[in-house]
């Protein structure tokens, strides 16, 4: 890719795009802006219109909302620097002899890791990436390292249409609909959405077999025709524990048969909810995604100090959702009181139809991405217009929430903020992946276009 352009297309995003909190102040003030234009004062006046924000920054249902994501994020992550996922990861890097084998292969095993987890997908694509430049650098392997790199955040292309997708995962939950749409709606809504309609859709099944066959063999062009040179990487440092000088209950602590039995127990819990009680795609919301995360974690992890250590390395990625979801919550607040939502609906009913309509909440989904690069609060602010377009218009729920799932995830290619772990596993600079992960961006956009279109 010419230097030149890569080098503008840099400085453009790092012009336009302050931090996401920043960012989420600014469309707090947009919003807020737009309300007083296009509806002027309501009867309470100015604060009144402060009291719509100021009530939805806080809505319970909303801040649970919050709390689950922020656990998924911080449990896939913990999962993912377990020994488990370290022994895992290095059988799973033998095969990258060569740019071409390795870019192919991470960028797999990556996209499969993220369908579980985005969280979980995001460190182990970075930790996996690391280790093959580790085994170049031992083995004296000329390699694309860069290349490598922009593999290992291939989860983030394709995570919204797996097991961790916010939407997908929350409209499983009966009445969370209606919740998100407010008691002023009208118009019917199914309780919930289960996975089998969106996940395990004929749609969805497609484009994400498409997605793992795809973008591996153009990867695996890419490396081919591209040059390498051995790396130079020293072995990526994992914290080990001091178990000097333990008295009484400290041992029980570091003591890997405790954290085992309790790790156990929810796992055979799970199953029984599974096999017994709900079925295995009614089983799957957010609060038991997180369970079986948490079984996981435990059971991965030498004992419970060890897996407290890896939830306080872990936790500093959450931080964003703590601080910015209850600004689109307000966000959303200020649409839903103006009649912003409506108007926007309106909008978009106007101008699509019944086929056009998810490429329209696919582009739209995309753009909102790349200044609320978070899917659960994308959903919290653009599902409501999503909503009502799609009963108005006599599309397919599921449909539509698939193309904002896609929207949104796609654009993480071209906004490098989800991989920031990444760079600092990997010792690589945002411009070094960019190229690559722009590639990725048209190839999986004209993945996802295509199957919205022919479904």
């Amino acid at each position: 890719m010419n230097g030149r352009f890569l080098e503008l297309y840099v400085r453009l995003v790092r012009s336009l795009l302050p931090s996401p909190l920043t960012i989420a102040f600014l469309l707090t003030a947009i919003t807020l802006a737009i309300v007083l234009i296009v509806n002027g004062l309501p009867s309470g006046g100015f604060v009144g219109v402060l009291d719509w924000w100021a009530k939805g920054l806080w809505q319970p249902g909303l801040m649970v909302f919050a709390l689950q994501m922020m656990l998924m994020l911080v449990l896939g992550h913990v999962l993912a620097i377990s020994p488990w996922a370290a022994r895992f990861i290095d059988l799973a890097v033998r095969p990258c002899t060569s740019s071409a084998r390795a870019a192919a292969w991470v960028a797999f095993v990556t996209m499969l890791v993220g369908l579980f987890n985005w969280g979980l997908g995001l460190i182990f694509g970075a930790i996996m990436a690391r280790k093959v430049g580790e085994k170049a650098t031992r083995e004296g392997l000329n390699i694309n390292y860069p290349l490598i790199g922009a593999t290992g955040y291939t989860a983030l292309m394709i995570w919204h249409g797996g097991f961790s997708g916010s939407s997908l995962i929350k409209i499983t939950e009966p009445g969370h609909l209606s919740e998100l749409m407010g008691a002023g709606f009208n118009s019917p809504l199914p309780s919930s959405i289960s996975l089998g309609d969106t996940v395990f859709s004929n749609l969805n099944l497609v484009v994400t077999f498409c997605l793992l066959i795809v973008i591996p063999a153009v990867l695996f062009l890419l490396g081919k025709n591209s040059q390498g040179s051995v790396p130079k990487l020293s072995p990526h440092p994992f914290p080990e524990e001091d178990t000097k000088d333990l008295v009484g209950a400290e041992k029980l602590d570091r003591a890997a048969w405790f954290s085992k039995v309790i790790g156990g127990m929810m796992l055979l819990y799970i199953v029984y909810q599974i096999v017994w009680v709900t079925g295995f795609l009614n089983y799957f919301n957010p609060n038991n995604i997180n369970l079986l995360l948490l079984a996981l974690c435990l059971l991965a992890h030498a004992n419970i100090k060890t897996f407290t250590h890896a939830v306080e390395d872990a936790i500093q990625g959450a931080s964003g959702i703590l601080i910015q979801f209850p600004l689109y919550f307000g966000i959303l607040a200020l649409m839903k009181e103006s009649g912003m939502i409506n108007q926007l609906s309106q909008f978009f009913i106007e101008h699509s139809n019944e086929i056009t309509y998810p490429i329209y909440t696919f582009l739209s989904a995309g753009l909102v991405n790349i200044f609320v690069p978070s899917g659960g609060g994308q959903w919290a602010i653009q599902g409501p217009i999503i909503i009502q377009s799609s009963i108005e218009l006599g599309v397919p729920l599921n449909k539509s929430i698939l193309a904002l799932a896609y929207g949104d995830e796609i654009t993480n290619m071209l906004q490098p903020f989800w991989a920031l772990p990444l760079l600092g596993i990997t010792r690589l600079n945002a411009k070094d992946i960019l190229p690559y992960s722009l590639v990725v961006f048209l190839v999986g956009s004209i993945v996802f276009a295509a199957a919205l279109l022919l479904f």
